[in-house]
């Protein structure tokens, strides 16, 4: 028997540690696009651009046209699967919408993310009707987040009223037809008595900030996704964004009368500046700390900008 000399050094263990992710550089994951086809045109990404990005026919290639293709393969899947299943049951086919949940930061680009995967998967002939809610219109009335203090904590968990926004979600599996609340941003409230009616659709996106959480001891919306898909970049990177973002806003929607944020239309750059920072660092930025950023390890797709708003790497769970 050989034993271990105890003044020996263990050899060094040279082996990358074990994730559920498989990594790729934009390059390579651009590869994967195979022969789809681009479907948008630059008229299109005009109106799918968020404030402050700028993104391009060529990202959307690289990136989001492989994203576009994995999901089409999953979605068909998807969709063997139920066959299979009402196959065995004996029970007569009834098709439910694959739903996908896309969380990340205030300002990492979430809401261009989803349009762009709206209008990319709507031009697949299998599934032409791709509806995208978000979170905001669950949010609770400001009236409402005032009388709980928690007017300082929008966009927090506690600010949406989760129970109506799982059972949304849990009706959309169910093949049920869904009233939308509408939220407004330029009076930074939900609008009484608006919806959006959503009936039949193939794919849904669900886009929000705290989408990926899961529920303590009972279902949660993320319980309902079939894939999931998370928008990440370094911290000090979206904060930059957020700040160039309030300073374009205070030119435009700001300065509308009707704005919530009326008041802030008429500070120099530096005050803007600094009130931007403000409230980045005394709301969002704790939010993405405590509440989102932990998601990211939940996603099944991972995008990951760099400084200029570009997705420089895809991270996509295996295991």
């Amino acid at each position: 028997m050989v034993q271990s000399d105890p003044g020996r050094a263990a050899p060094a263990d040279n082996s990358p540690p074990l994730t559920p992710f498989e990594d790729f550089e934009a390059s390579a994951w651009s590869r994967l696009r195979a022969n789809t086809p681009m479907t948008l045109t630059e008229d299109d990404l005009v109106q799918l651009r968020g404030i402050n990005e700028e993104l391009s026919l060529d990202e959307v290639t690289r990136i989001y046209l492989p994203l576009s293709r994995l999901i089409n393969l999953y979605v068909g899947a998807s969709q063997e699967l139920a066959r299979a299943t009402d196959t065995f049951l004996g029970t007569a086919p009834k098709p439910v919408p694959y739903i996908i949940g896309l969380a990340g930061s205030v300002a990492v680009g979430k809401s261009t993310t989803s349009r762009v995967l709206q209008a990319l998967l709507s031009r697949w002939p299998d599934h032409p009707q791709v509806a995208l809610i978000t979170t905001d219109g669950f949010l609770f009335p400001n009236a409402e987040l005032e009388a709980r203090d928690l007017m300082g904590r929008k966009g927090f968990p506690e600010s949406y009223d989760t129970r109506a926004l799982r059972d949304c979600v849990a009706a959309l599996k169910s093949a049920q037809p869904v009233d939308i609340p509408v939220y407004s941003h330029l009076v930074y409230n939900v609008v009484p008595g608006e919806v959006e009616r959503i009936e039949r659709p193939d794919i849904v996106i669900v886009e929000g900030l705290n989408v990926l959480q899961s529920g303590d001891g009972g279902p949660f919306v993320s319980d309902f996704f079939d894939l999931t898909v998370y928008v990440d970049a370094p911290e000090a990177t979206i904060r930059k964004w957020y700040v160039q973002r309030f300073l374009k806003l205070r030119k435009t929607a700001f300065a509308d009368p009707r704005s919530y944020f009326r008041r802030y239309a008429d500070l120099s750059d530096e005050q803007a500046r600094t009130t931007a920072e403000s409230i980045w660092d005394t709301i969002n930025g704790p939010n993405l700390t405590s509440n989102i950023a932990p998601t990211c390890a939940r996603a099944d797709v991972v995008l990951t900008k760099g400084k200029d708003h570009v997705v420089e790497r895809v991270r996509l769970r295996r295991i």
